[in-house]
């Protein structure tokens, strides 16, 4: 899959509200009540991912969980981390 240019990374950043860019990835920070609706959201990610056949490095830190998505194998982003990004933010919340 192809890297993104900087114009189409601003304009998929436009259409993923949240998601930050932080170098050649992109982030969100989530908030949950409590560790374990923190992890069920992990789950969650975890399944889309799996579908997707693409994965998000995901931190943990009790209930937050931050999210950091880009195509290692093209070195930067694609259109690919943006379809998963708007996928997790469309999925039910624990």
């Amino acid at each position: 899959m192809k890297r993104l240019t900087e114009a189409e990374i601003a304009e998929e950043l436009a259409r993923t509200p949240g998601w930050e860019r932080d170098g050649d990835a992109v982030r969100k920070a989530f908030a949950f009540p409590s560790f374990e609706a923190a992890i069920q959201f992990v789950n969650n990610v975890a399944r889309l991912a799996e579908e997707a056949n693409h994965h998000p490095d995901i931190l943990v830190r009790c209930d937050q969980v931050v999210l950091t998505l880009r195509t290692h194998d093209a070195g930067g982003l694609t259109g690919r981390d943006f379809r998963l990004a708007r996928a997790i933010d469309a999925a039910p919340r624990p």
